[in-house]
């Protein structure tokens, strides 16, 4: 992760200065291992750089709508009556899937088996150790500690909080009355990390602890993580595979902004919390030659980027979705309504 971290900061300018022609962007931090991989060879084959602030969803959001960066990024969808208020275009670019992190002696990945419900007991705080009895239920002869869970959560406001809430709350009755989904959410137990990077770093730190991140912070911060049982009653491995087949009869026209969810589908291969990704820019910007030169960079990411992405375990979007996508973009126009892509 050291290196993917120095790499990102190197090709996206995340601790410098951009360069005049360098495309700005700021949010999410779900997506930041593969916008950084892009970043890096499109930079190779045009020379421009992608200064990308990787602050969470909430700050995404404040930034596209303050017009300080050509473009915003967030893995909670705005709402069509959002988008219009505030003349927004959203669109997805990668798809990837959240992993429960956890950290517990002698517990490999994929060792630990758990429901969504039981998740949402161990972050509403009344399942409070790892060898509680429904715990030790689901997982004959694993050995769990008498030790006392710690949940780790998002301390800043997070399109990754989202999509795990709103999966806990598809999944568990109590956790949507008592908690409910959105970026920030009450939390009864536990300890705040900023973005993706602050809760692997905590549940890496922390024993006994448990975090939600997106698959490529586990994975490059070699995590532990637990399996979920999903609306099949299946425990699939998390991969591209299980991502692709949570999305497979996704209905992305089901909402403005291509904003669905594909929380908690059916499929017995379908990995349970998977989410696309979103980015955000003005249907009118006032500076049109950086919004263009941005969806000339996604244009580019879609046409060479998805061995990029499986790489690092996210999935591309299916190619029809990608052409949907381009659609929308003509949406995006200059002062003499021209479609600036």
């Amino acid at each position: 992760m050291r290196k993917l971290l120095i790499l990102a900061a190197a090709t996206i300018g995340l601790s410098g200065v951009a360069q005049a022609a360098d495309i700005t962007g700021a949010g999410a931090t779900f997506p930041f291992p593969i916008y950084s991989k892009w970043a890096e060879a499109y930079k190779k084959e045009t020379g421009i750089g992608l200064n990308y602030q990787s602050i969470g969803s909430g700050g995404g959001i404040r930034q596209i709508k303050a017009k300080t960066v050509a473009f915003g990024a967030t893995d909670a969808p705005l709402k069509g009556e959002d988008l219009a208020k505030d003349g927004l275009i959203q669109f997805p670019t990668v798809m990837g899937g959240v992993v429960p992190a956890i950290n517990i002696a002698g517990i490999d990945a994929r060792q630990l088996k758990l429901t969504g419900p039981l998740i949402a007991e161990i972050y509403m705080g009344t399942v409070k150790k790892w060898n509680d009895p429904k715990i030790v239920a689901l997982n004959p002869g694993l050995k769990l500690p008498d030790a006392n869970i710690t949940p780790v959560y998002r301390s800043d406001g997070s399109g990754t909080t989202f999509v795990f809430t709103d999966y806990l709350s598809k999944v568990s009755a109590d956790w949507k009355s008592k908690v409910g989904t959105n970026t920030s959410v009450q939390w009864a137990v536990g300890i705040g990390g900023k973005g993706n990077e602050g809760v692997s770093a905590s549940v890496k730190q922390v024993a006994n602890s448990i975090g939600y991140v997106e698959y490529a912070y586990a994975k490059q911060n070699k995590l532990s993580y637990a399996l979920i049982q999903n609306a099949d009653g299946q425990f699939p491995d998390p991969d591209d595979k299980s991502f692709q087949a949570a999305a497979a009869n996704a209905d992305w026209n089901a909402a403005p902004g291509f904003g669905i969810s594909l929380n908690n589908q059916k499929g017995a291969e379908a990995w349970p919390i998977t989410a696309a990704t979103f980015l955000l820019v003005h249907a009118k910007p006032e500076k049109p030659e950086e919004v263009g030169a941005a969806l000339k960079f996604v244009d580019w990411a879609f046409k060479n980027g998805d061995k990029l992405a499986l790489d690092l375990e996210y999935v591309p979007l299916p190619a029809t979705v990608k052409d949907q996508v381009r659609a929308s973009w003509k949406g995006v126009t200059d002062p003499a309504g021209k479609p600036i892509f």
